[in-house]
């Protein structure tokens, strides 16, 4: 009992000693003069209104990129970021920048006599807009903790915001190359062998040319739900069961997309399925576009297919 009764009493004095070090260190306010002083900066901002932004400035003001590599940045100062006002304001089309859905901004006042005259912002928000020259969609959160001094005057801006989003931009104000598109390849003669083995109801060698974790869509299932090669092939097998192949004629010819992006390997074929379903004789004619995915051993590990469900249940 003695030595139950020595650990309780340290396990206590461990829980008021951790409990007892903790210090205020400033007040956190959700309602404060400088926030609004930062939304309506903010508002200037997505206006393009360079002049009206310089007007909530510091002279000596800087802006950083909360997460750049510079290890010397020396940010931008007053006149650089509030011309970039109108850069973004004549750069996108929808522009707008609002408060992240549940969230606000926190004003901050610390206690530290370095901070006496100064509160920290903490903003969450979205940035959304269209980019007009490049079409590129921008929708991304943004952070951004802003000092604002006594005179109600903004000093700092440390922004962090997905940089991605700006590569791409960039990358698209030029024509790229992203791989080869062939009109013949094995990866070609694999869609073509499945699809005729198909056609003529031989569903094991239709199922050869998939991977074991090949996983299968089509365009009128749930998003992002798929189904195993184990799922599929007793569905493909009903398939066989309620309606007569006549042919299956291939619309076009495929292509096969070796893109060096992500090593990405796609065969994308166009077929007509001309079938007779077998309940009440009916001839029906449905277009089927596939979208293969294939590993780098030939074998298919994903397919998306495109066709209308009302086609094949029309009366």
């Amino acid at each position: 009992m003695k030595k139950q009764t020595l650990l309780l009493v340290l396990a206590l004095i461990c829980i008021f000693t951790t409990f007892g070090q903790k210090k205020t260190n400033g007040t956190i306010y959700n309602d404060h003069p400088v926030i609004t002083v930062v939304e309506d900066m903010t508002k200037a901002f997505v206006s393009g209104d360079s002049d009206k932004v310089a007007s909530y400035l510091t002279d000596d003001f800087k802006s950083y990129n909360g997460v750049g590599l510079k290890t010397n940045d020396k940010g931008w100062d007053k006149a650089a970021f509030s011309s970039n006002a109108k850069g973004w304001f004549d750069a996108l089309d929808y522009f707008t920048i609002t408060r992240s859905k549940g969230a606000y901004p926190d004003a901050l006042e610390y206690k530290e006599s370095n901070q006496k005259d100064v509160v920290w912002v903490q903003t969450w928000e979205d940035i959304k807009g269209v980019h007009k020259k490049t079409g590129v969609k921008v929708n991304m959160p943004s952070h951004r903790l802003i000092v604002v001094n006594k005179d109600n005057k903004i000093q700092t801006i440390i922004n962090y915001t997905n940089q991605s989003i700006f590569d791409e931009i960039g990358r698209s104000f030029v024509n790229r190359t992203n791989g080869t598109i062939y009109n013949h390849h094995d990866n070609i003669n694999t869609v073509r062998k499945l699809t005729y083995a198909y056609e003529n109801g031989d569903l094991d060698k239709t199922m050869s040319f998939y991977s074991d974790d090949a996983k299968f869509s089509d365009i009128n299932m749930e998003f992002r739900k798929s189904y195993t090669k184990a799922e599929i092939t007793p569905m493909w097998k009903t398939f066989l069961d309620e309606y007569e192949i006549k042919s299956i004629d291939m619309i076009g010819y495929p292509d096969y997309l070796e893109y060096e992006m992500n090593e990405g390997r796609e065969v994308l074929s166009w077929w007509n399925y001309h079938l007779i379903r077998k309940s009440d004789k009916k001839e029906i004619t449905v277009p089927f576009h596939f979208s293969d995915s294939f590993n780098a051993d030939g074998k298919i590990v994903s397919e998306m297919a495109y066709y209308s469900q009302a086609l094949l249940n029309a009366k």
